[in-house]
């Protein structure tokens, strides 16, 4: 059997199909606010018909925009309606305990994110999400609690900012400049992207590691998203890379409600 599971954020939508526990397809699109359901099926159906992938027979989604969410609930009524479909929100089961002031303004990646972490690695951990629109913190304590995070702005959307308001400066390649100290434009944009992100996650992740009052060495780190890898090089406080950890967690779902 194949499960097909969809993380659907505000800037791109990564789409996995897994046979059994193995990761065996994976495709990334843009989260487009005006496609419908008709057309998410023609894209998915087009992806998966260019692939090894064998007859989709589940389906397990989590998603953050509430325009594409609507599509996406026409599209397992017209297209899925006769295979098991797993929408995270309200009513389905996460076996991820959620200590928030209110539980339901938790994103559902947040959540998926989270259970992940607690299954794969266990708490206490740090899921560190990293995507153009937003940088966002999750922490799992060491009882395999959801107990909330942070939310920053993301490294495109700060390059976009910065090149739509200022009046001298451009957007630049994501790259490593020579030094901390750019010569030009280019490279001091580019130094200020890449060292102030990474200076960002680490100062966070040490503070959240200190409000969590753990040992720092006993702490897993995970990054996941779409990051540059200019800038995740430049993270000290990272102890593991799974990319793919949203569509690990969107699987563990689907398990669970079974």
């Amino acid at each position: 059997m194949s499960l097909l599971c969809l993380d659907v954020s505000n800037s791109h939508t990564t789409i996995g199909a897994f046979d059994g526990e193995e990761l065996i397809a994976h495709w990334q699109v843009s989260s487009d606010e005006r496609r419908t359901a008709d057309e998410w099926e023609l894209l998915i159906s087009g992806l998966v018909a260019n692939s090894d992938v064998k007859r989709v027979e589940a389906v397990s989604m989590c998603c953050t925009v509430p325009s594409i969410l609507v599509e996406l609930r026409g599209l397992q009524d017209r297209y899925y309606a006769d295979m098991p479909v797993a929408i995270v929100g309200p009513g389905v089961k996460t076996g991820v305990p959620i200590h928030t002031d209110n539980p339901r303004e938790v994103g559902a990646d947040r959540i998926v994110n989270a259970l992940a972490a607690a299954e794969l690695y266990g708490g206490p951990a740090i899921v560190v999400d990293l995507n153009g629109t937003a940088t966002i913190f999750d922490v799992v304590d060491d009882a395999n609690r959801y107990i909330g995070g942070a939310i920053a702005p993301g490294v495109e959307l700060a390059q976009e900012g910065l090149a739509r308001r200022g009046a001298q400066l451009r957007s630049v390649e994501l790259a490593l400049p020579r030094d901390v100290i750019g010569k030009n434009t280019v490279e001091a944009i580019q130094s200020g992207l890449v060292f102030g992100f990474a200076g960002l996650v680490d100062g966070m992740v040490e503070r959240i590691i200190d409000s969590l009052g753990a040992d720092p060495d006993h702490v897993t780190v995970i990054a996941t998203g779409s990051y540059p890898e200019a800038v995740l090089d430049q993270c000290s406080s990272i102890t593991t890379r799974d990319p793919w950890l949203t569509l690990t967690g969107l699987r563990l779902i689907h398990e669970k409600n079974q």
